[in-house]
Formats: C-alpha cells, structure tokens, sequence
C-alpha cells in the first residue's frame, strides 16, 4: 500500500516507513553474509578471505546501482507528493530505459575488466581465482540486481516499504539454502555462493514486478507517458548520477582501504572481512534511516511543506543520537562475540585484527549516522551534487590516512580510515543543508 507523508505525526511516520526498511536492508545484507559465513564454515578460512574481500567491489557496483534508482525515484516520490500521476508515470517509464543502457554497459566493462582490478587491489595469487570467479558471477546478474533496486526504490517513493521487505525475507531465506546446496552437495566452491546471491535476488525482484502490477493499478501507462524524453532523461540523470557518484565514490575508497589490508595477508584479511560484515548489519540502521527521510522530504518537497521538512530532519537527528550511542555499547559489550560467528576462534591473528577494528571505529557511529541523514535530505529536496561532494570528502580522507598513516601505524592505522572519512563528509554537506533550508524557505 503506498503511504502519504505529508499529513500526520512526523515521528511515528518516520519509525512506521523506517523499521521495514531496517529490516529489509538487514536480510538484503544476508546475501554477502550468508555466502561469507558459509565459505568460512565449509570451504576455511582462505574462502573466507575470498569472499569477504569482493565486499568493497560488490560495494562499488551494487552502490552505483543503488544510487541511480534512488536519484530516480526523487523524482517520483515528489510528484506522488504533488498528486501529478502523469508525470509520475512517466519518470517511471524513463527510469527503466536508463537502467537498462546503465547495466548493459557496466556488464560489458566489468566482465572485461574483472582481473586487472583484482590486481590492483593486490589480491593475493592464491586468492585470485576464487575472488575473480566470485566477481564474475555477480557481474553476470547484474540486471537482476539493479531490477530489484529499481523497484523497490519506485515502492518506498509511494510510502510503501513493506513489501519490499516480505520478498528479501524470502529471497535471503533462498539464498542461505542454495549457498549450501552448491556448495555442499554440487561442489561448486566459492562460485555456489554467487549463483546463489543472483538467483535469490532475481526471485526478489521478480516478485516485486509481479505485486507492483497487481496492487498499483495507477501505475499503468500510456503511450504517451512512455515516451524518450531527452530532457526528463537530464533531469532523472541530475539526480541519479550524483546519487550513483556519491557510492561510487565512497566505494572506490574503501577497495583502498581494502588493497591496504590485502597486504597483511589471509589472516587480516579474514578478520577485516568478518569486521566489515558485522560493521555493515550495524550501519543499516542509518542506512534505514536515510532512506526514509529521502522518501519523507521528497514527498513533503513536492507538497511544499518546508516546515515539516524541517521537523522531520531534527526529529530523526534525535533519533540517530539515541540509536547510535545504543549501537556502539553493544558493539563495545558483544564485538567479539559476533566474530565468533564468522572465524574460528583458533584463528587468533584474525580474530583480534577484527575486535581491533572495532575498537577503531565504534566511537564515530553518530558522526555516521548523521551522514545518511543530511545527505538524504538534500537528495530528497532534489539537490545531488554537494552530497556527492561529501563522497569525494570521504575518499581524500581514506586516501590520506592510508599515505600518511597506515605506513607508522600498520593494521590500525587503516582501520581509523573509517572514522576519518565519515568526519570528512559531513563537512560539506550540514553546513549546505543548513544553508538550503534558509535559502528554499526565504525564497
């Protein structure tokens, strides 16, 4: 059902959109998780390494795509808020042509370019083959990755993020079954664990598409509405690619950081691995939390309600303060006990360079939280390219403390890469919103 969010108590249609979302993106998590964890479990530690070192890669694409459908569903949560249904159609209908041509080229360029980038991230040889036949895969299915992005963007742009969540549960459930059918019964190594992840997404997307439409039936369009439009291509491409820049940017930052770690050898990178899939389920919930102000400032934007925009951004602050301040005691109190889950606790070297990172980064939790918060609100008032600007913030930081650091420092030195670049972002960006507010409200 979609959900209007321009009426109504701020707080409860904040926390009402933004728990689904949460979960959601927990069980979307479960895809590279459950393929880290089983490759640690049944293939050892090296699988682990394997596995867990595509995470800045996946990171890279999966963000990019991300970032697209979400620059493009702006447009459609605002006119959904402006009750402009025709014009809502319509940026539906360009949004689909610009993935496909967005996925066809990312397919061809990746599976070309899928060893050179290993190699320069300095995977280790023994590693290699895993790691690229791994990447391989996942650059294959692409398409059914950005369809279930897409979709589920054009949902939480109606209010609804429900349904979204109910087919990652499914899917997340297939998944962890096929990761140890194919690995298992078939055999398949590392690879199994991507089939797995491309044939569990694709199930997710395809029941999006299937309940988007049964359920929407104003979503119907006609010939005219799905015409090429040049300039609704510009304007959908103004805040998507940004939006996508903005990941990517952060993305190529942290395969950076990743090289660094890489270095130390299978043992670090292990431990760096299970840190970075734990650290990922603990960010989600800023992840939610950004999500949902987008879809809240979007569709009040497009309702030309500044003051409630304005409630709405302090409320959630709030919210994040508390949020994280709980996160980073039960980071602290449970840390270890979480990478028990993912290595061996024979495995001492990998297990301690995981609390270690930890210890780095916990401190910084707000900071972070706040980044998902003004940075999806000014994505929600339609500005993409100071956000963007907070990602290219975030990778001179991780670039500096790597160069300057790291080298003194070792393996600590790069885990504070993190903290660095999430203090680095919100400088451009929380002085910009403010500035905005004042402007759009002024004016």
């Amino acid at each position: 059902m979609t959900r209007d969010m321009t009426s109504g108590n701020p707080v409860k249609l904040i926390l009402y959109f933004m728990i689904p979302v949460y979960l959601g993106n927990i069980f979307q998590q479960f895809y590279n998780l459950a393929d880290a964890v089983i490759a640690g479990k049944y293939l050892g530690v090296d699988a682990l390494a394997a596995v867990g070192s595509t995470a800045p890669l996946i990171f890279l694409v999966i963000g990019w795509l991300n970032g697209i459908t979400s620059g493009f569903a702006i447009m459609i949560a605002q006119s959904f808020g402006a009750e402009r249904y025709d014009h809502m159609r319509h940026y539906l209908a360009m949004s689909f042509y610009l993935c496909i041509g967005f996925v066809v080229l990312m397919t061809a360029g990746l599976l070309v370019g899928n060893e050179p980038i290993l190699i320069l991230m300095n995977t280790p040889k023994e590693l290699l083959p895993d790691v690229a036949g791994y990447m391989k895969v996942i650059y294959a299915g692409l398409f059914v990755t950005a369809a279930y992005n897409g979709l589920a963007a054009v949902l939480r742009a109606l209010g609804d993020s429900k349904s979204p969540l109910y087919f990652l549960v499914i899917s997340a459930l297939l998944n962890v079954v096929l990761d140890i059918v194919f690995i298992v019964n078939f055999h398949m190594g590392v690879e199994g664990c991507a089939y797995a992840t491309v044939i569990a997404q694709g199930i997710s997307a395809l029941l999006c598409l299937i309940y988007m439409i049964k359920k929407f039936k104003f979503l119907k369009m006609n010939r005219a509405e799905c015409r090429f439009s040049l300039s609704t291509a510009g304007r959908l491409l103004a805040l998507g690619i940004p939006m996508g820049l903005q990941f990517s940017i952060t993305a190529i930052g942290t395969i950076i950081v990743q090289g660094a770690v890489n270095v130390f050898g299978a043992a670090y990178m292990a431990g760096y691995s299970a840190a970075g899939k734990i650290q990922s389920i603990i960010s989600t919930i800023f992840v939610a939390y950004g999500a949902t102000i987008a879809t809240f400032v979007g569709q009040n934007m497009g309702a030309g309600k500044m003051d409630r925009i304005h409630g709405g951004v302090k409320a959630t602050q709030i919210m994040i303060l508390i949020t994280s301040f709980i996160v980073m005691g039960i980071t602290y109190l449970f840390g270890g006990l979480f990478v028990k889950g993912f290595i061996d606790p024979a495995e001492v070297e990998a297990t301690e360079s995981a609390i270690m990172y930890f210890k780095a980064v916990a401190w910084c939790y707000p900071f972070l939280g706040s980044i998902f918060l003004y940075r999806n609100a000014l994505q929600g008032l339609g500005y993409g390219l100071v956000p963007m600007l907070g990602g290219v913030f975030e990778l001179a930081a991780r670039a500096l403390v790597i160069a300057l650091i790291a080298g003194s420092m070792g393996y600590l030195g790069v885990c504070l890469a993190d903290p660095m670049a999430w203090l680095a972002a919100l400088v451009p960006i929380v002085p910009y919103y403010i500035w905005k507010m004042k402007t759009v409200k002024t004016a």
